[in-house]
């Protein structure tokens, strides 16, 4: 049973295919890693172990019959607590919301199921997504398998979390701002930022206005994030933002790789800071690209700094969603996501002009980058994962941090132009945690982040080291 618990989903897809493996039994062996580990992680915070059992034995039978079940079938899921799943109360990990029961499966889930994913629990989340690490009034802490005393991140942190255990071989994730990318690098996973628009959001109780969030996987391997991308691609009548179907699968163009490509690399970004043994490893590994042909350039030039346009656009729609509430519920909601959204309230139309101009100035920047070049690479994170609890570390390299989007400075620039973007896991800190390296292809060109992604794994496999012994933080 433990050989199951890190076994990447699409081997895991072609054993159960072959029927030389069991849904039930690979069912079983998800449920008995939770039992051992999620007590000291607090990653899954709901589960339906029954229901999710005889939907493996149901998918046996189609098995057994020669019927196909789907690309994804037999595979135990875990979503975020901020996805809708039919059966489990929508709470956005805020105790005003522990009641908000869907009326159905968000279109992800839905397309997941379809493809004979089976939905074992939902994982942790910070109240409504709005912290890098995962911790909120309702379900408690969420800890990084490495080190329980430190954060898996955030906003995804109980998705990366089961992944890293082995809990389960897929989990959904979201991104407005680093919320994949930074939990998937604090945990060594594999996490991508697809296109905005990419996968379908929704169905919507209000229409969101700002494009920067988009859904996507936390995997332990790039194939498992290309198989689970291929099942949830394609427009949808619910979310007028999504796109059309790419019309290539992402695991048949997966070893595609061009030669000779022309390679941007940004240590900062110009106005970053990184933590010295971060910046060790990530440099370690884009010198992969150098060895496998690639031209890589380090970058003088400094980027556009649009963090205070991310904040502004950023904590609009959470305050739009809460508002009508705070009152009656203002002892409820947690005191860090109020001190956030509520800000929003003084927000002009001229500081929003303001905001969205400093956007286009980062998305005519890149364009002209990406004229240039065929990728970006850059660190992920500034730092190695800090206290589960929080805060966020008051200094990097020694340097204070004067705003705290210092510490996620090289992911949300690309949740506000669209990019798509992954993390591939670069090495370990002195303290022996994970770092990221960070690769931002052009817009809707996800296959090229997940052939470059492939291409830097199989120099550099990681899916043999994961934390398996993990041990409960006293107290908690």
């Amino acid at each position: 049973m433990p050989d199951l618990w890190f076994t990447p989903a699409y081997e895991l897809v072609e054993r159960l295919r072959s029927r030389a493996l069991s849904p039930v039994e690979l069912m079983e062996a998800c449920l008995a890693r939770i039992e051992a580990v999620n007590p000291a992680l607090n990653a899954f915070i709901a589960l339906r172990p029954e229901e999710a059992l005889a939907e493996a034995r149901a998918i046996a039978d189609r098995i057994a019959r020669g019927e196909d079940a789907g690309p994804l079938a037999g595979l135990p899921l875990g979503v975020k607590e901020l996805e809708d799943v039919e059966g489990f109360p929508s709470t956005h990990g805020s105790i005003p919301f522990k009641d908000n029961w869907p009326e159905r499966d968000s279109v992800q889930v839905e397309r997941l199921k379809k493809a004979g994913a089976i939905v074992l629990g939902k994982t942790n989340a910070p109240e409504f997504g709005y912290t890098a690490f995962t911790k909120n009034l309702l379900f408690g802490v969420t800890r990084n398998p490495w080190n329980p005393e430190r954060t898996p991140g955030g906003s995804s942190g109980g998705s990366s979390a089961a992944i890293a255990s082995g809990m389960v071989p897929l989990a959904t994730a979201s991104d407005g701002g680093g919320s994949t990318r930074i939990p998937a690098c604090y945990t060594g996973c594999y996490g991508l930022k697809p296109n905005f628009g990419r996968v379908p959001r929704g169905p919507f109780k209000m229409l969101t206005w700002s494009d920067t969030v988009c859904l996507g996987p936390i995997t332990r391997t790039v194939r498992d994030a290309a198989l689970y991308l291929d099942a949830v691609v394609g427009a949808h009548p619910s979310d007028p933002d999504s796109l059309p179907h790419p019309g290539i699968s992402y695991v048949k163009v997966l070893e595609g790789l061009p030669q000779r490509l022309r390679i941007a690399w940004s240590p900062t970004l110009g106005f970053a800071r990184v933590q010295p043994d971060v910046m060790r490893e990530v440099r370690e590994a884009v010198r992969v690209f150098e060895k496998l042909g690639h031209t890589v350039e380090e970058l003088k030039e400094g980027f556009p700094d649009p963090g205070l346009a991310w904040a502004a656009v950023a904590g609009g729609e959470t305050y739009a969603e809460i508002a009508h509430l705070i009152d009656e519920h203002r002892a409820e909601f947690g005191r860090g996501l109020l001190a956030g959204v509520e800000r929003v309230r003084d927000l002009t139309p001229q500081m929003y002009g303001a905001a969205q101009r400093a956007r286009a100035e980062l998305v005519n920047f890149l364009w002209r980058l990406f004229e240039r070049y065929d990728l970006l690479l850059t660190p992920t994170l500034p730092t190695e994962a800090f206290g589960a609890k929080g805060s966020m570390p008051a200094e990097i390299d020694g340097q204070p941090v004067e705003n705290p989007l210092a510490l996620i400075a090289f992911t949300y620039p690309f949740n506000l132009t669209g990019h798509p973007a992954a993390t591939v896991r670069a090495g370990f800190t002195d303290a022996g945690l994970p770092a990221g390296l960070q690769i931002v292809a052009p817009r809707h060109r996800e296959d090229l982040v997940l052939q470059a992604s492939y291409a830097y794994e199989r120099e550099r496999p990681w899916n043999h080291q994961w934390p398996r012994e993990i041990r409960a933080v006293e107290g908690t």
